[in-house]
C-alpha cells in the first residue's frame, strides 16, 4: 500500500481543473472571450469565465482568447512534477516515474488563471495560492534570429 502511494498513475487523475478569466487591462471581467488551450494532447475551448478538465502533460500550456472588438489575451502555462512524481522516484524507482512522466499524471497546471486582454502572460503553478487567481507574468516576446 505504501509503495503505490507515490504512484501518480494511481493518485492523480490524467486530468486537472482549471477555471479560466480575462481580464482588461484596467481591471475589469471582460466576459465571454472564447479561449483555446492546446497542448500535445490536443485542444480544448472554453468561454470565459469557465472551468473545464485539462489533460495533464509535461509540456506546456498555450491559450489564446479571442472577442470581437477586444485584443486576444494570451497566455503560457508551465508543466510543473507533482508530489506523484516525487514519490514515484522514492518509493518506486525509475520505471514507475517514465511511465507517469510519459502519460503525463506526474504533471500538473494552475487550478486558475486570469488572462489580461492585450498582454501575454506566463502562469506557473508554483505562484498558485488557494482561492486566488494566479495573475501570472508579463512574457517577453523572443527577438527574431538574425
Amino acid at each position: 500500500m505504501v509503495l503505490t502511494q507515490g504512484c501518480a498513475s494511481i493518485v492523480n487523475d490524467t486530468t486537472n481543473p482549471m477555471r479560466v478569466e480575462t481580464y482588461s487591462q484596467a481591471g475589469t471581467e471582460v466576459a465571454d472571450m472564447q479561449c483555446k488551450l492546446e497542448n500535445d494532447y490536443g485542444s480544448q475551448t472554453v468561454k470565459t469565465p469557465g472551468t473545464l478538465q485539462i489533460r495533464r502533460s509535461a509540456k506546456d500550456l498555450h491559450i489564446i482568447c479571442s472577442k470581437i472588438g477586444e485584443p486576444d489575451a494570451k497566455g503560457v502555462v508551465t508543466s510543473r512534477a507533482n508530489g506523484g512524481m516525487f514519490g514515484n522516484i522514492i518509493f518506486g524507482g525509475g520505471i514507475g516515474a517514465i511511465i507517469d512522466h510519459n502519460k503525463g499524471t506526474a504533471y500538473s497546471y494552475p487550478q486558475w488563471v486570469r488572462l489580461v486582454v492585450g498582454r501575454m502572460l506566463g502562469f506557473d503553478r508554483s505562484n498558485d495560492k488557494d482561492g486566488m487567481p494566479n495573475l501570472g507574468k508579463d512574457v517577453l516576446p523572443t527577438p527574431p534570429r538574425s
